[in-house]
């Protein structure tokens, strides 16, 4: 292998020798520690250089470049800063300001906005140019996303997130000029568009340009009502993210004060969404068998992701009778809070309010589904509200989480397996299913229960695990619906054979949903070192819980043998399962 070419350059006035292709931002960072700023660069994005907040002097380059998009070259001479640089980045930032809305207070980004922070770095305190500013309506068409074009800063994060990462393209810029704006093709509303609702533009977005549609207040009105029941049921992801809200590490897990905050908040039930993981490992693996042993519907493809599951609807209807017709963990909860539950404890359904703490913008839309609505066209799911707004209640109530004791999740639907812990990452839903299986193939438990070949998966991975003499799985998983494309093409031309498939929207899984938390200082959206720290948040859970695999639940066994009949029954089939159907936008139909 040959050795990779260097170019000797001075940056700041100091020698330094980078590889070839490295950009001059990469380059100062790496060699001097200098942070040159930014706003629409993205390591994990392409370049696009339309901010010009990183100019750069180079010497004997007329005027300035941009330092994300040049790469250093062999003699070159560079400058980061000087007064004139500084001016120059602050007029740009000063230029956005003016044109951009002067609701800081107010807004949902203040304390963490890119742009807000990026100012105050540069020291721009006065709003110097006065004049004409852009004015666009609020579009809030979708049940999960917001969208704020007066916010827009054009860096085109959420353009390219959309394409490169999603792989749905649906946003674009629209017009010219003064008047362009961030939007679907032809300036259509998000819900006549191909949107999956699956949130990374408000991931990607520096200010608040997108945001998640909140409903807080539906949650702040119910918990008010002294008639209503309110109900709170949280995601596995939710316990290894929650914590970063309150100054706690990425990484920690965080469920036992979470569990507290909820019941402070006044919620009368505090269920955990890991017995429903459980149970749809339950349901999901026993669909798989029958489908292996037959011979039919292969590979199976996994549901529990909601963005995916709208992706499959609009780009890949023909795979349908693929998708496992498991409900999501959430649905399946909120389903049994309303019938099993409700029985259970003597209460009217109609008095019950169920709220889900989600990772994920797109179970906002999952809560909507007709098809998982209660006979009288009520939604099992009241509200659905993402972990930055379950860290926004918290704090609204004056409540350091971070202080708090640990409380325990109500039973029976509080019980759970390291199995669902593992939910929330990449990975985690196969590895679930595998144990439950492989214990059913071979009659034991498996020798191993960490199936590593399908974890830490960077976006796409292929592997054969053998079960036993006979009989060898291939499986495949991708997380980040561009490489699920990439799996999902061969599958349709026939060139590639699974037994099952995992496929979640987001970037390392749940716990890189378009809800969770913004990241800490130090991180950026899809920065797969925060990504692993969350990940390995779970897999501790996991390998510190005595049971580590669905089956082993007693509180499920119970609940089929006193509730829902046997696996894949009448009774669970109708309370746990679900049907998909090809989607096209609302405006194109």
């Amino acid at each position: 292998m040959s050795e990779q070419q260097m170019v000797n350059m001075t940056i700041d006035g100091v020698k330094v020798s980078v590889a070839k292709g490295t950009t001059i931002m990469e380059a100062a960072e790496r060699s001097l520690g200098v942070k040159i700023p930014r706003l629409c660069y993205h390591p994990k994005l392409s370049l696009q250089g339309s901010c010009r907040v990183c100019i750069v002097e180079v010497k004997g380059a007329p005027g300035y470049i941009t330092a994300c998009s040049a790469q250093c070259a062999e003699g070159m001479e560079v400058q980061t800063n000087s007064p004139d640089i500084r001016q120059a980045r602050r007029d740009i930032v000063e230029l956005l300001l003016d044109n951009h809305p002067r609701a800081c207070l107010t807004c949902e980004r203040d304390g963490n906005c890119e742009l807000q922070n990026l100012a105050y770095s540069l020291g721009v305190r006065d709003r110097l140019f006065d004049g004409e500013r852009k004015r666009f309506p609020i579009e809030d068409s979708s049940v999960s996303v917001v969208r704020d074009a007066e916010k827009c800063i054009l860096c085109g994060r959420c353009v390219r997130v959309c394409a490169e990462v999603q792989g749905v393209e649906n946003l674009s810029q629209q017009g010219r000029g003064f008047k362009t704006f961030v939007s679907p093709a032809f300036g259509a509303n998000m819900d006549d568009s191909v949107c999956i609702q699956c949130g990374q533009c408000v991931n990607a977005c520096p200010t608040s340009a997108f945001v998640e549609k909140s409903y807080t207040e539906s949650v702040w009105k119910a918990l008010a009502d002294p008639a209503k029941h309110v109900v709170v049921h949280t995601a596995p992801a939710i316990r290894a993210t929650v914590g970063e809200g309150f100054g706690m590490e990425p990484g920690t897990p965080a469920a036992g004060k979470m569990v507290t905050a909820l019941r402070r908040l006044g919620f009368d039930k505090v269920f955990d969404t890991n017995f429903t993981a459980d149970l749809t490992i339950i349901e999901e693996a026993t669909e798989f068998l029958d489908r292996f042993s037959k011979g039919e519907r292969l590979p199976l493809l996994t549901s529990c992701s909601p963005g995916w599951v709208n992706f499959m609807e609009r780009f890949y209807p023909e795979l349908i009778p693929n998708a496992s017709s498991c409900r999501s963990p959430m649905s399946m909860m909120s389903s049994l809070i309303k019938t099993y539950y409700a029985e259970k404890a003597g209460i009217d359904p109609k008095d019950i309010f169920v709220v889900s703490v989600m990772p994920c913008t797109a179970k906002k839309f999952e809560s909507r589904r007709p098809e998982l609505a209660m006979p009288d066209g009520t939604p099992e799911t009241d509200a659905v509200i993402t972990t930055r707004e379950l860290i926004y209640m918290i704090k609204s109530y004056g409540i350091n989480m971070a202080e708090l004791d640990d409380g325990d999740f109500d039973t029976p639907m509080g019980e759970s397996t390291g199995a669902a812990d593992i939910f929330g990452t990449t990975g985690g839903v196969l590895e679930a299913a595998l144990r439950m299986a492989v214990e059913v193939i071979t009659g034991a438990p498996p020798a191993q229960m960490e199936f590593t070949e399908v974890r830490a998966v960077e976006g796409l991975r292929v592997r054969e695990l053998k079960v036993n003499d006979e009989l060898t799985l291939r499986v495949g998983i991708s997380n980040g619906l561009h490489n699920a494309k990439t799996l999902l093409d061969k599958v349709v031309r026939g060139e590639e054979e699974f037994h099952i498939i995992e496929i979640m929207a987001c970037p390392g899984g749940c716990i890189g949903g378009g809800g969770q938390p913004y990241p800490p200082a130090g991180y950026t959206i899809l920065d797969p070192k925060l990504l692993a720290k969350r990940a390995a948040a779970l897999y501790s859970i996991d390998a510190h819980k005595k049971l580590r695999s669905s089956n082993h639940n007693p509180a499920i066994t119970a609940i089929y043998a006193d509730y829902l009949g046997k696996p894949g029954g009448e009774k669970a089939h109708h309370l746990l399962h679900t049907h998909y159907a090809p989607r096209l936008p609302r405006g194109i139909r």
